[in-house]
């Protein structure tokens, strides 16, 4: 029988088989070491060479410095790692210090190793906690965190091993993008990525960018005057929608009623352009973006709210047209947005490391994506105990309506048996919706509205009859301990009340109960009117009613997007790239300084003139496949040309500033006003480009277009 066992073992897992035989030589090795002084235990790390020496050391230091012992699926996690691969591991097996001998072996390359973690907490926790094993064996640490100096933030990169968030290494690029003087750059060449919930950083947020950005600033009336119009557009009338790609498109009337306002003539003629893209923000804003859904209007300000994480997204904004058409919509004081100087995504980001590898907790569903984009095999560890969480069946209802009255039984039931009960939502509106129809049960809501007490309410949420209703927040990145008494009751309750475009998001929710070896259960309650049904029905089998088939035709289809797209994005992050290498050049050569300078001033003006000469292209590349041409050729014929003349007008331009300056005219190169850094969110329904190809996309599976 245990043969059997062992061999249907083997089955389900078979990485954790194949990596069995290497456990086997490191405990070995590891009770060896175990002996040794710690001077001579440093001497052992000093002289390890193969990866089962590593490890071995590793764990004994870690027993010896944090009091830590490593299980075995804590080893698995970490050959995964130093494999190069992605691990699976489940919430409260211990990943932080599975990540440390992989870090370790990487650093022995003396390249320098970057752990990406999602917040600055994490990064500054984390490199602490485990700054110790690695001072013993003789390696240095930093950690990036926002507000430092550049000189700190040299000092930590300069470090064998760094802790940062993957939007600060991004900004610092940006910036060192920027310098006009060598010392003013704080990286040195990228080496060994080692990231943490690695499908929030490689899929959830993967194209959002990174912007950089500076210059004057002038106020847009536009978008004012525009909102004052089109607030009382409705679909049908001036607009229609693509339920499913969430596409808007102005009807006759529509346009009709926008150049009669601004007496613009065609609104399609070039020269309104500025007009028309302000026009598609401004109904994009009324009627796809929800207040208290998609963003929160706090403190004069809109908010944005990250829809993986339930989270406020911090320094993130939509593009800045769309931005400002929101704040125009709510009536709050237009936010800053300048031009943009840099841009680069966070899978751009990650392609420049050499090697990477990652962990999370949930990554398997996403398997083909992780091998076809980045070239990164998931292997699933099992955990340290069985799990032994009860995952119910899905409910499924006709209507919202019914659907919301099984979720507050289902409530009220458990709650009766002093159960603690998580709830997720989608949506800070319907967090509070579902808090206000159980006003006689003693609840918290944790949504972006109350992030400040997330901690306390976590600590709360497994105590003896608890009850939280929450949105993504508690899905991600949280640790629920049971209260006392509450294991012999069955553990916490997990109660999803929509299924999500993608299983992970709702597998993280899973995961908050049942943690190494504790009861708990979960159960999802849907309805035909959610967003998934509604969105995708036509696009799987009507008869099919099963969420998880819905969900797996979904992430398909959203993979084949995102590889399109790639064709779009690809071209411009190399041309980004050439114009680096040619500023770097420059920087680091031999030049006067004078010639120096402003020849890099120069680059940085007009690859800014570029991008926003991109950006208005690629906005109205939509309208070609109107004509029946095809778009991505005509985007990509129009790039290249456009780079080639910014190519030789960066020659020429720089001549002439050159010329000027050294006649005793022109402007200072060296007075560039001050710059600043933030994300653009991909707005729920894509931006401009994603609309259409989304579109384009499906016409291409059903034949429609370019055989």
């Amino acid at each position: 029988m245990r043969r059997l066992w062992k061999r249907l073992f083997q089955y389900l897992f078979p990485d954790s088989a194949r990596t069995e035989s290497e456990l086997q030589p490191i405990n070995l090795r590891r009770a060896e070491l175990a002996a040794l002084s710690d001077d001579e235990l440093k001497g052992a790390g000093r002289r390890a060479t193969t990866l089962v020496e590593v490890v071995a050391v590793t764990a004994v230091v870690a027993a010896r410095v944090l009091g830590l012992e490593m299980f075995d699926v804590q080893l698995r996690g970490a050959l995964a790692l130093a494999n190069g691969r992605i691990a699976e591991m489940q919430t409260g097996e211990g990943k932080t210090l599975a990540a440390v001998p992989a870090v370790i072996w990487y650093a022995r390359q003396g390249r320098g190793v970057h752990v990406m973690t999602v917040n600055d907490y994490l990064a500054r926790r984390d490199s602490q906690w485990m700054g110790g094993i690695y001072e013993f064996l003789g390696f240095s640490v930093g950690c990036i965190q926002q507000g430092m100096s550049g000189e700190e933030r040299r000092q930590a990169y300069a470090c064998d091993i760094t802790y940062a968030t993957a939007n600060e290494i991004g900004f610092d690029l940006l910036r060192d993008g920027l310098a006009l003087y060598p010392a003013d750059q704080v990286h040195r060449p990228f080496a060994i990525a080692v990231i943490d919930e690695v499908d929030s950083i490689l899929i959830d947020e993967a194209r959002i960018p990174l912007v950089i950005a500076g210059g004057t600033v002038v106020e847009e009336p536009l978008a004012v005057r525009m909102d004052r119009l089109t607030q009382f557009f409705r679909r049908g009338q001036h607009y229609t929608l693509d339920e499913y790609g969430r596409n808007i498109a102005l009807t006759d009337a529509g346009i009709h009623a926008i150049e009669s306002r601004f007496g613009s003539g065609n609104l399609f003629n070039e020269e309104n352009l500025a007009l028309l893209t302000a026009a598609q923000d401004s109904v994009h804003a009324h009627a796809l973006l929800r207040r208290d859904v998609d963003y929160l209007v706090k403190d004069g300000a809109i908010e944005s709210v990250d829809e993986f994480k339930g989270r406020i997204a911090q320094d993130r904004r939509w593009p800045a047209g769309l931005h400002t058409a929101i704040e125009a919509k709510e009536g709050v004081a237009l936010k800053t947005q300048g031009r943009i100087l840099g841009l680069i995504t966070l899978q751009n980001l990650i392609a420049l490391y050499p090697e990477a590898c990652g962990m999370t907790g949930t990554a398997a569903t996403q398997a083909e994506e992780f091998r076809v984009v980045y070239g990164l095999d998931v292997e699933v560890i099992p955990p340290n105990r069985p799990v032994i969480r009860i995952d119910h069946p899905d409910v499924i209802f006709a209507t919202k309506r019914d659907k919301e009255r099984a979720v507050i039984e289902e409530i009220r039931r458990v709650h009766l048996t002093g159960r603690p009960i998580v709830v997720g939502t989608r949506s800070v509106e319907e967090s509070e919706g579902l808090s206000s129809r159980i006003r006689d049960i003693a609840h918290q809501v944790l949504n972006a509205r109350h992030e400040e007490q997330e901690a306390q309410m976590i600590a709360r949420a497994g105590e003896l009859a608890a009850v939280t209703i929450s949105t993504n927040m508690a899905g991600r990145g949280t640790d629920i301990k049971l209260g006392e008494g509450v294991a012999e009751l069955g553990g916490l309750h997990i109660i999803g009340t929509n299924r999500h475009e993608s299983r992970r998001i709702d597998n993280q929710l899973r995961g908050r109960a049942g943690r190494q070896g504790d009861p708990g259960s979960s159960r999802f309650f849907v309805s035909l009117e959610d967003d998934l049904f509604v969105k995708f029905s036509a696009e799987t089998d009507q008869l099919d009613r099963d969420p998880e088939s819905m969900q797996r035709t979904v992430e398909g289809q959203n993979l084949e997007t995102r590889m399109f797209l790639r064709k779009y994005e690809g071209v411009l992050e190399g041309q980004r790239q050439a114009i680096q290498r040619r500023r770097q050049d420059i920087l680091t050569g031999p030049a006067p300084d004078l010639e120096r300078v402003i020849s890099l001033t120069t680059i940085d003006d007009l690859w800014s003139e570029y991008l926003a000469g991109v950006t208005d292209m690629r906005e109205g590349v939509q309208w070609l496949s109107w004509g029946g041409r095809d778009p991505l050729h005509e985007y990509l014929t129009a790039v290249d040309s456009m780079f080639q003349q910014l190519e030789t007008r960066i020659d020429e331009e720089i001549q002439m500033r050159v010329a000027e300056a050294e006649a005793g005219g022109g402007a200072d190169p060296t007075e560039r006003g001050a710059t600043w850094t933030y994300l653009t969110t991909d707005q729920p329904f894509g931006t401009a480009t994603e609309r259409i190809m989304r579109g384009i996309v499906r016409k291409v599976r059903a034949g429609r277009v370019w055989g």
